[in-house]
């Protein structure tokens, strides 16, 4: 299960987003690309940590 803060992956184009609200099945997610959208669990994937922090510092 997501919850707030979680940085996920969705799995169908391997954008990467954070979530900011779950609802369910749900989850509110601020994309990338400043993009808002409601997205369907079972298409995204919690990206590690060390991933994320990676992503960010860019490496």
């Amino acid at each position: 299960m997501f919850k707030v803060g979680d940085t996920v992956v969705y799995i169908l184009d391997g954008a990467r987003g954070i979530v900011i609200a779950v609802d369910r099945d749900r989850c509110h997610v601020l994309w990338e690309d400043t993009f808002v959208s409601w997205e369907q669990a079972d298409h995204l994937a919690k990206m590690e940590a060390s991933s994320a922090k990676n992503e960010k510092n860019g490496k």
